[in-house]
């Protein structure tokens, strides 16, 4: 169970349960406890609970020289109420936020081992150097090995034959275990195992004085190449953890002895990967799943009609590896977004649906206290909070509920906070300037995490695209206020496919819209100067070819076949 130690800190904590306090009255005193208490000297004790599951209690003692009247017994359950689910909402969003963090920690540190193996471990084209790299990482790693060896298969050959190793191998007679029947079974499936009990395995029969092994296979191209063999040390066994840690590094491994085939594993590699990072960044939201996929392949399609074009870019023409630079680029253009909050990158509404519950329970005590009604001015706001802009009758209704306030006994409640009342008159959409800027911060955040990757030459224009995607030809875009032509042209084409696309998929804040609304929206940011005028009138021309390519390049797709293919036919006429 997760305790409300580890999740709300005093300095976070105190001033809620002082206000609460001051709520109640003076003398009362609000407190936590992880456990129910045991004694009753107290006036309501109220379990808090996240997804049902107990974290803590709610306790409030009254004043021991002043007891509590009638009256303020009557209202005491309520008041409990609304402090438990104001503390419940605090905690609820302290375990999201620990959640994410521990998710993205892992995951850095998964593509921290990647980016480092794969550094080390293609330094050299040589086999006995990748091994011998390969062999470092687990010797200098967190694993409990003794020895180790690396064996290679040499092409059109039907043995393994050991290249290198660490530890007393020749004690144990660790290169033997090439004969074994399990070295080979493991070899021909291809799958890495452990097996902390060599004795009780059907498949050993001896061959090594060993008490545990590790055994990962090499494979590039569907085809062992070389095995990694690691000799436990006795009474420590080996877990799944060192499995994967392993096979993280015999993955780049086998890739890197490749030889023949390694320019086409090295693809692979980076093309999977790119696709993990689009894929895992798009399902932090439902809404923009598979976005990422769809601004790639919509900009490759609007490229080709780029290079087919003879009106408008006729002196423009693209390779295959360019449309695989524009496809990557378009894939991880939203990388960035890995450093925003989860509360923004999803937000649907100006205040989030606790913060709500909170507002209706102020009003509902404000109602209680005075009598008046406040139901209509609820949903008012309620409204106004999933609106994407606001009229001068619902700013000033915001106005006049934030001048309000309620007193209950000596305290003194406002009914919309400051920043309440600030998040409702956002002229339009949801996000404060404060959130807006967090959000802008990503492409500027996707070049710092994409540089870290060695990417192969011919995409050395890959961070720029990414980097400058919101850009705007009249200087208005970020990061860098770039203008005109300082803004590459492969930007501004994911640029508009960008927009395209979240124009006519649902997102939080608002419906898919169709088509026609997006290009119309398209072409009044390119009248105003800010996108370029040329790609929306190809956009246009050829839409429904560039969204039948879109559709065709999400399976594989030769590129070079793609880009030779016949001219998109030239549109007769305007939507």
């Amino acid at each position: 169970m997760i305790t409300l130690r580890r999740l709300l800190k005093k300095k976070t904590l105190g001033p809620v349960l002082n206000r609460a306090a001051l709520l109640l009255g003076p003398g009362w005193q609000v407190t936590l406890c992880e456990n129910a208490p045991e004694t009753a000297d107290f006036a309501y004790c109220q379990a808090l609970r996240i997804e049902q599951e107990p974290i803590g209690y709610l306790v409030v003692t009254p004043p021991v020289e002043a007891p509590p009247s009638p009256p303020e017994i009557a209202r005491l359950p309520e008041l409990i109420r609304f402090i438990a689910e104001t503390l419940e909402t605090l905690l609820v969003g302290e375990a999201v936020k620990r959640s994410l963090a521990a998710e993205t920690l892992g995951k850095y540190r998964e593509i921290s081992l990647l980016h480092r193996a794969t550094l080390g471990l293609n330094g050299s084209l040589r086999p006995r150097d990748v091994a011998q790299a390969l062999l470092d990482e687990c010797r200098f790693g967190e694993l409990p090995a003794l020895s180790g060896m690396v064996f290679l298969q040499p092409p059109s050959s039907d043995i393994f034959i050991p290249v290198c190793s660490f530890g007393n191998v020749t004690a144990t007679r660790l290169a033997a275990i090439a004969d074994s029947t399990l070295f080979w079974d493991i070899a021909r499936s291809q799958k890495g195992e452990i097996v902390n009990e060599l004795g009780s395995d059907r498949r050993w029969h001896d061959e090594a004085d060993l008490p545990s092994l590790l055994l990962c296979p090499l494979v590039a191209s569907s085809r062992c190449v070389g095995m990694l063999a690691l000799a436990g040390t006795p009474g420590v066994r080996f877990e799944a953890s060192h499995l994967q840690y392993v096979g993280t590094l015999a993955t780049v491994a086998g890739i890197a002895l490749g030889n023949a085939l390694h320019f086409d594993a090295v693809q692979a590699l980076i093309n999977s990967l790119m696709q993990a990072l689009a894929t895992a960044i798009d399902a932090r939201d439902p809404f923009t799943a598979g976005h990422s996929q769809r601004v790639a392949r919509l900009g490759v399609a609007l490229a080709k009609a780029v290079h087919h074009d003879t009106e408008f870019f006729a002196e423009v023409t693209y390779t295959p590896s360019d449309l695989e630079e524009l496809l990557y680029a378009g894939l991880l253009h939203d990388v960035g977004k890995i450093g925003i909050r989860e509360e923004v990158l999803t937000k649907a509404t100006r205040l989030s649906a606790g913060t709500m519950a909170v507002i209706g329970q102020r009003l509902a005590l404000e109602a209680l206290v005075t009598g008046r009604d406040n139901e209509a001015e609820f949903e008012a706001l309620s409204r106004i909070n999933a609106a994407d802009g606001i009229s001068r009758e619902d700013a000033a209704l915001v106005a006049a509920v934030g001048a309000r306030s309620v007193t209950v006994g000596k305290t003194r409640l406002e009914l919309l906070t400051e920043r309440e009342i600030a998040c409702l008159l956002i002229p339009r959409g949801n996000l404060t300037p404060e959130e807006r800027r967090e959000i802008e911060r990503h492409p500027a955040e996707s070049h710092r995490i994409l540089s870290h990757i060695p990417f192969p030459g011919n995409m050395g224009r890959l961070l720029s695209i990414i980097s400058q995607h919101h850009e705007r030809l009249d200087g208005s875009g970020y990061p860098g206020g770039l203008k005109g032509g300082e803004i590459l042209l492969q930007s501004r084409i994911i640029a508009i496919v960008d927009i395209y696309d979240a124009i006519t998929m649902a997102r939080h804040y608002k419906p898919a819209l169709p088509r026609e609304k997006a290009l119309a929206i398209l072409w009044a940011e390119a009248r105003a100067g800010r996108i370029d005028t040329r790609l929306v009138e190809l956009l246009e021309r050829h839409i429904d070819t560039i969204e039948r390519d879109c559709e065709c390049l999400s399976g594989h797709v030769d590129l070079s076949e793609y880009l030779d293919q016949e001219t998109v036919p030239a549109a007769t006429g305007g939507d």
